[in-house]
């Protein structure tokens, strides 16, 4: 995409709605949602994308974020949608805003919006948690404890203060093996947790919480979490990718899980 100059005060409307799949990696998974806010606005201008403006005294581009990771988390799965004022070609899109987004904020996928709300897709998510130099059967109890307790109070603290919550009811499924890490490759400790989004959200790290509340799960060295998944959830417990319906040929194809 040649860069163009920013359109004269909003008066193009909106032609085309691009969804777009992310990811957050290595280092980069410390970057905070604004920081990537602001990083990805620079991003669209620097690849010249032909983005809508809000109107107004201070018009904003129209991008809008779904569900973003907690700092310090990975993922794999970080979905965003962008509203157009001319219409692109979707897989030169990912190839401009990839280059022009730094590594580890990587542009994975995106796809022509074919109606409905993104939000509306994504209702869970699915965690993998490393524990490093944490004793898996001591994590195999703790697992078991969890679920077998019908709540499990957490605190956390909020911008609206110290909030205390279940951590138990929204996860959908938890399991718990020895496999290798994916940051050095050493065998650790690995939770496999589904988690509903509900308010106040409940985060890998509230889960732990939950963990050390129910059988005194210490770990020595910080877990690494990474988001392999989101979307919304099946009565089977399994997770339907929030771009399904978007794709070509998406309506006789079975969604996958």
């Amino acid at each position: 995409m040649t860069p163009k100059r920013q359109p004269e005060a909003n008066q193009e409307p909106v032609v085309q709605r691009i969804r777009i799949r992310y990811a957050k990696r290595g280092p980069l998974r410390f970057t905070s949602h604004r920081d990537f806010a602001r990083a990805f606005e620079r991003a669209v201008q620097r690849a010249g994308v032909p983005i809508a403006y809000s109107q107004g005294f201070t018009p904003h581009p129209r991008i809008s974020y779904a569900s973003a990771a907690p700092t310090g988390t990975g993922s794999e799965a970080e979905y965003l949608e962008v509203g157009l004022r001319a219409v692109v070609d979707p897989d030169d899109l990912v190839k401009a805003l990839d280059a022009a987004l730094s590594p580890g904020l990587d542009v994975l996928e995106a796809v022509e919006a074919r109606g409905g709300a993104l939000a509306e897709r994504i209702d869970a998510s699915h965690w993998r948690i490393e524990l490093p130099g944490t004793d898996p059967e001591a994590v195999d109890r703790a697992v078991a404890a969890f679920e077998a307790t019908a709540e499990v109070p957490v605190s956390r603290l909020t911008k609206q203060g110290t909030r205390t919550f279940d951590a138990r009811g929204p996860v959908v499924r938890i399991s718990a093996a020895a496999a290798p890490s994916e940051g050095d490759g050493r065998t650790c400790a690995i939770l496999d947790l589904v988690v509903r989004q509900v308010t106040p959200t409940v985060r890998p790290d509230d889960v732990l919480s939950g963990l050390r509340v129910v059988a005194d799960l210490e770990l020595p060295v910080p877990p690494r979490a990474i988001r392999l998944a989101q979307g919304s959830l099946t009565a089977q417990g399994e997770l339907v990718d929030p771009l399904f319906a978007d794709r070509d040929g998406a309506a006789s194809g079975a969604p996958p899980v």
